[in-house]
């Protein structure tokens, strides 16, 4: 999960400096924060001299990341990224996750107190928005949990938040919807999703989104998310490139910080598939799966994490 963006960056950015990515080799139309954890990372080690590390830490820095916004109060983030994003002539990429009983106790666990406190954040975060637009992903892995059995959650409510969450997402001008539908190898059987699915709104989304915070191969994930599409009356749907550029990892617990992974495809909306929206970086890369394998807490920022994805990506 990661960790909020600390609140002194907000004046900043809505002074203007969102335009210092505008000189960064960004696809579009997404946008890039030139204060995100690799950018001020990669800073700090050319100034210690590690000009190799540094370089090699601009291939994070240079592409365009989700915000995820999984606290109380969402709309001063929401607001100064959209505001940066528009002021550049792009699009922000947010993450909405606040719901109640968030990751079902597990490593990201947290959340809204109440149903009703998560409707008050959805509203927040939708009024935020304003027409400036964003591309925003509801709820990663809240389907998916469910379907694979929490017990911390009742499904009709759960269903109930997150249609509520795409309604409320949907009614701001030019904003962008895609719900979290898990990973291929999560539950391979897609079919199983889909009712869920359906309960949960999928019918006013953009889409689905798929892969979030995993590393299927965009192969596996475009013929996941084809499945789908054919259950869902031809939905769309959105892949995270974000660490997939090596495909999963086949150890045990391969979803939790797994080693020789790499970054995948950059962000971009030509994707030469008339079914799939765009690759994103929604997880963003170098940011912990979880206190495993030696990792700091889900979300936290984890150099030498970030390190290995880059120079294990293709060039």
């Amino acid at each position: 999960m990661p960790t909020p963006v600390p609140r002194a960056l907000l004046v900043a950015l809505l002074a203007g400096l969102c335009c210092a990515g505008a000189t960064r080799d960004v696809p579009e139309p997404f946008w890039t924060a030139p204060d995100s954890r690799a950018a001020q990372q990669a800073a700090a080690w050319r100034e210690a001299g590690r000009t190799a590390d540094a370089t090699l830490m601009d291939r994070i820095a240079a592409r365009p990341e989700a915000e995820w916004l999984n606290g109380p109060d969402p709309g001063p983030v929401v607001r100064a990224r959209t505001t940066a994003a528009a002021r550049a002539g792009r699009t922000a990429v947010l993450v909405a996750y606040y719901i109640p009983n968030r990751d079902c106790g597990q490593y990201s666990l947290g959340g809204a107190p109440t149903a009703t406190a998560y409707r008050a954040w959805i509203d927040e975060f939708a009024t935020a928005l304003g027409d400036r637009g964003a591309y925003v992903i509801v709820e990663p892995d809240a389907v998916a949990q469910v379907v694979a059995g929490c017990t911390r959650v009742t499904a009709s409510e759960r269903y109930a938040l997150l249609a509520h969450a795409v309604d409320r997402l949907k009614r701001q001008p030019h904003t962008h919807v895609y719900l979290d539908a898990g990973n291929s190898s999560w539950i391979p059987e897609a079919w199983r999703l889909v009712a869920a699915l359906k309960a949960s709104g999928v019918a006013r989304a953009d889409g689905v989104a798929l892969n979030v915070s995993n590393y299927q191969t965009n192969k596996a994930s475009s013929t996941y998310g084809d499945e789908l599409s054919k259950d869902l009356t031809g939905k769309h749907y959105v892949i995270d490139s974000s660490r997939n550029g090596n495909g999963p990892y086949t150890g045990t617990d391969a979803w939790c910080n797994p080693p020789g992974r790499a970054l995948g495809t950059p962000p971009t909306t030509r994707t030469d598939d008339p079914l799939l929206d765009a690759y994103l970086w929604i997880k963003r890369p170098g940011e912990s799966d979880g206190t495993c394998r030696g990792g700091p807490a889900a979300g936290w920022w984890w150099p030498s994490n970030a390190l290995e994805l880059a120079r294990n990506a293709r060039p």
